[in-house]
């Protein structure tokens, strides 16, 4: 299934706010929500913004290697969701590369693909059985603070 970024947000819980990846997938209402850490969240967000900030960061520099050694960025996939409990789960993603030598499928967490995803455009698709499994109301998730408004006082 085709998706895209739809948003990085704050959840409130009881234990503070919580940064949440909002994939919205197409020809669908409901979202797929990933929630994942701070530095994750802001680097997503950056990667959105297509801001140059100057040093690379982490995401950048991953990016910028890849590409000097000839690799490119073909898609992310969202292949599974294990231990699904009222939290969430645990995400696991397929990052596709199309190297000099070949095309290779790297095992990555969903954060840190995105995060490439959102600087380089790329495809991002979600294996329908994610989509039903952690499927949510999009409305439960328009209603939260977009990370980009808040991020300078979380830093």
């Amino acid at each position: 299934m085709n998706a895209q970024i739809d948003g990085v947000r704050l959840a409130g819980t009881p234990q503070g706010p919580v940064p949440v990846l909002v994939l919205g997938v197409e020809g669908e209402d409901d979202v797929v929500p990933i929630f994942i850490g701070l530095e994750e969240a802001t680097s997503i967000a950056r990667g959105l913004e297509a801001a140059d900030i100057g040093r690379p960061l982490t995401h950048d520099l991953l990016l910028d290697v890849m590409e000097e050694l000839g690799g490119r960025i073909e898609k992310v996939v969202i292949t599974e969701i294990e231990e699904r409990d009222a939290e969430g789960g645990t995400y696991i993603a397929d990052l596709h590369v199309t190297t000099p030598r070949d095309s290779v499928v790297i095992d990555a967490r969903p954060s840190d693909s995105l995060a490439l995803a959102a600087r380089t455009n790329v495809p991002i698709e979600v294996a329908e059985s994610v989509f039903e499994s952690g499927r949510d109301d999009r409305e439960k998730f328009e209603e939260l603070t977009d990370l980009r408004e808040v991020r300078g006082e979380l830093e």
